[in-house]
């Protein structure tokens, strides 16, 4: 399902050959300071920080919170997907390979 990631120069990520290595996919990092070459990672945190603001310490948080609001933000329509959610887009294009992907979207 995924075949490049764009990282930032962060420290989060010294561990990206193992990440890349897992998922099989490239990795590329970003200039610095240039968040608009991350562009779906930085509206996807905007989408996050409506439900946890900047600052928040995700140790503190459950995870069947962390739950609900994957469930929300993968079945919340997306312009840039037509309309459709992610979980659409994606069980449409691997449903046949992940049989029990729905599962994962039920909370």
């Amino acid at each position: 399902a995924v075949q490049t990631i764009t990282l930032d120069n962060g420290s989060e990520f010294a561990e990206h050959r193992q990440v890349a290595k897992a998922v099989s996919a490239k990795t590329y990092f970003c200039d610095p300071y240039r968040s608009c070459q991350r562009g779906t990672n930085e509206n996807t945190n905007g989408l996050i920080r409506q439900y946890f603001p900047k600052g928040t310490d995700f140790r503190k948080v459950s995870d069947s919170a962390l739950r609900r609001v994957v469930a929300k933000l993968n079945n919340r329509p997306r312009k840039r997907l037509g309309y459709r959610t992610p979980a659409q887009v994606f069980l449409g294009e691997y449903s046949g390979a992940l049989k029990t992907a729905g599962a994962a979207l039920n909370v």
